[in-house]
């Protein structure tokens, strides 16, 4: 199960190319090529009967009609990654300019009916503590009450199935100062059915990529920050039994970023977090992303991949696989 700690990290990885800046403006170069991401992901995995988990995105808004299907809306079809004994990790983003929380839940309700059985993690919104770009949750409103009624209605739907396996939660980035409240907050208003049925936190976290730490310095921010997400914003919540997901994390190539420093990046933050998974009730790690979304683009939202938007691989892709082999948790 993705929520096991002591024995190891279940790995994951985004696999698609569009990303989004900081503008809400998404990027994409050349398409997904599906037979590339599935040898990719094959050689990440390594074997499978090995945990691992497939990222990808879908989302509510208000033109989605109900009773579906919903296609994931990148990577397009992350159903035919789930095979090999792979899973998907589900992004369910909630983009309702209309507020409509009941639509939201009907749609999580039909998102476990259509891939429940594949799907080992369900993320119930985006980001939601970013409330400035449109192409994050916190953008829209009521989305405290969408992700508080969201992750009830789509454990209570998951319950009606069987889908033990299906582990729900939410994330949000670093949060500091004020800001550290989102959780608690979050928590107070949904109240004892809304943390009864939460399963995991996420946090989507990139060091050394909007704030500069030293090569020297970078374990111990990491390990900081994981400490205080859990001290001083999931503890004051009541959820600090909860197992913390790294949701996405991720160090972009490009000019003045060399893809040696990424592996060494990579390599040091995946180590940090496995070396503190048992203390800190880490049970995933998600890395962002699998390849660029534009290698010729210079852009520092552009080149996160651990190859390039051809499939080349980067100095980072082997590391990855070197250490989802040694630190992945057992089958």
């Amino acid at each position: 199960m993705p929520t096991k700690t002591h024995d190891g990290l279940v790995f994951g990885i985004y696999p698609g190319g569009v990303a989004g800046d900081d503008t809400g403006h998404l990027a994409a170069g050349p398409p997904d090529d599906p037979a590339r991401i599935a040898t990719a992901l094959d050689l990440l995995q390594g074997r499978p009967d090995r945990p691992f988990l497939v990222r990808a995105y879908t989302a509510f808004d208000d033109t989605t009609r109900p009773g579906g299907p919903h296609a994931t809306a990148t990577p397009a079809a992350a159903e035919q990654y789930a095979v090999r004994g792979r899973r998907l990790d589900l992004v369910a983003q909630y983009r309702s300019a209309a507020g409509n929380v009941d639509g939201y839940c009907a749609f999580l309700r039909e998102l476990v009916d259509q891939y429940g059985g594949i799907t080992d993690t369900l993320q119930v919104t985006e980001e939601p503590n970013v409330t400035t770009i449109p192409t994050l949750d916190g953008f829209y409103p009521r989305v405290n009450e969408a992700i508080a009624r969201g992750v009830s209605a789509a454990k209570a739907r998951a319950r009606e199935l069987g889908h033990a396996h299906l582990r729900v939660g939410f994330n949000t980035t670093p949060l500091f100062g004020p800001a550290a409240s989102f959780v608690a907050d979050l928590t107070d208003h949904g109240k004892a059915d809304f943390t009864g049925d939460l399963d995991y936190v996420g946090l989507d976290f990139f060091p050394d990529v909007f704030r500069p730490v030293a090569p020297a310095g970078l374990a111990a921010a990491t390990e900081g920050l994981l400490h205080h997400h859990r001290d001083a914003v999931l503890a004051p919540a009541g959820l600090a039994h909860l197992p913390l997901h790294i949701t996405e994390h991720g160090w972009p190539t490009g000019p003045d970023r060399p893809e040696h420093r990424q592996a060494d990046v990579v390599e040091t933050v995946v180590r940090t977090v496995a070396a503190h998974a048992e203390e800190l009730r880490i049970g995933v790690y998600t890395h962002f992303a699998l390849r660029d979304a534009d290698s010729a683009d210079p852009g520092l939202f552009h080149q996160f991949g651990l190859t390039a938007d051809d499939y080349t691989p980067k100095p980072a892709f082997g590391v990855m696989r070197a250490l989802v082999a040694e630190l992945s948790a057992p089958a």
